[in-house]
């Protein structure tokens, strides 16, 4: 028989238990930051159309940061 769907893919990473939402959102903050700078600094080592997929890409990371960073604020975490 085949089934109509694959099985979920297994995660090798999970987040642990017992950390506080604003823990998890400065990490989450940082990962994003260091996303970013990785992203930015392969674009400019590129031309042409990889150049502009790459800051692109550090775009919606840089809008993902935005969210997180308006999260923390409106949480009263992090002062604006």
């Amino acid at each position: 028989m085949i089934k109509p769907s694959p099985n979920p893919p297994i995660r090798l990473f999970t987040v642990a238990d017992g950390f506080s939402t604003e823990d998890l959102l400065v990490n989450l903050s940082e990962t994003l930051a260091s996303a970013n700078a990785l992203s930015c600094d392969l674009a400019f080592d590129m031309e042409g159309s990889k150049r502009e997929e790459s800051l692109g890409v550090a775009q919606l990371i840089e809008l993902a940061q935005l969210l997180a960073d308006r999260v923390l604020t409106v949480s009263g975490q992090v002062s604006p």
